[in-house]
């Protein structure tokens, strides 16, 4: 069942997703070669609990970090720790908080010294997917409008799509349904309603689609080893169009 929210339930959402993208953007500005992604986590940590939130992460089914940090090969859900950032790398931020009782979830990826053509298409790409698909997030439309819009634009730009890790409903819990994949036919699933929150997140590789999940449960690596990039914002489907929440302003 897809939740709908209150417009009181939006703007606690609206604080809640406010906290997250300065975390996220306070983050991302330390991505400098030779910072640990412990020491990005635990920036993390210190702003989250400055603000009074905490982690929507931290232990969630068993989850070791406050946020998940990703780099090059490393999809999604990459856990902090000795790893030193280096140059030509591209580091994802993924970042949920819980703050008023309400979740903000959102991701970035940054780019260290990347002169790579290739992997400077492959970012702005996926952020380029991310806006094509939060136009979608519009009142009578279908969910799948969204994934197929992600999908055109980085198949579009000569990328893969992640099948198997999808975005999500959201709200006072992290994952709420639906699912949003970030592939499929336009004109499916159900219609979107004002009130619906949804975490709209392009996962885009820059070699084949398929993923590897690593041995500590979490880690999920693309299967060839190429790059990978992400980018999230929780979205509210609003009477005027799509409402981005996981802005930092």
């Amino acid at each position: 069942m897809i939740i709908v929210k209150s417009a009181d339930e939006i703007r606690r959402m609206r604080e809640s997703g406010r906290v997250a993208a300065r975390v996220r953007d306070a983050v991302a500005r330390l991505v400098t070669p030779g910072i640990t992604t412990r020491e990005l986590d635990a920036e993390a940590a210190r702003l989250m609990a400055g603000m009074g939130a905490r982690s929507a992460f931290l232990g969630y089914k068993g989850y070791p970090g406050y946020t998940c940090i990703s780099i090059d090969c490393e999809v999604v859900h990459g856990i902090p720790g000795d790893r030193r950032i280096e140059i030509g790398q591209i580091v994802s931020i993924d970042v949920g908080v819980i703050y008023g009782g309400f979740v903000g979830d959102t991701a970035t990826t940054v780019m260290v010294g990347v002169s790579r053509p290739d992997v400077i298409s492959l970012v702005a790409t996926t952020e380029r997917a991310l806006g094509a698909g939060i136009a979608k997030a519009v009142a009578g439309g279908r969910l799948s409008d969204i994934s197929h819009a992600i999908e055109q634009t980085a198949v579009g730009g000569g990328f893969a799509v992640v099948r198997n890790f999808v975005g999500h409903g959201v709200g006072r819990k992290m994952h709420e349904d639906p699912q949003i994949p970030n592939y499929g036919p336009a004109g499916c699933g159900p219609r979107l309603k004002v009130g619906m929150t949804l975490a709209i997140e392009p996962m885009v590789n820059l070699g084949v689609s398929e993923v590897d999940v690593q041995e500590d449960g979490w880690t999920v690596l693309t299967a060839d080893r190429k790059p990978s990039a992400h980018f999230e914002h929780t979205v509210a489907i609003g009477a005027e169009g799509p409402v981005v929440l996981t802005l930092a302003d």
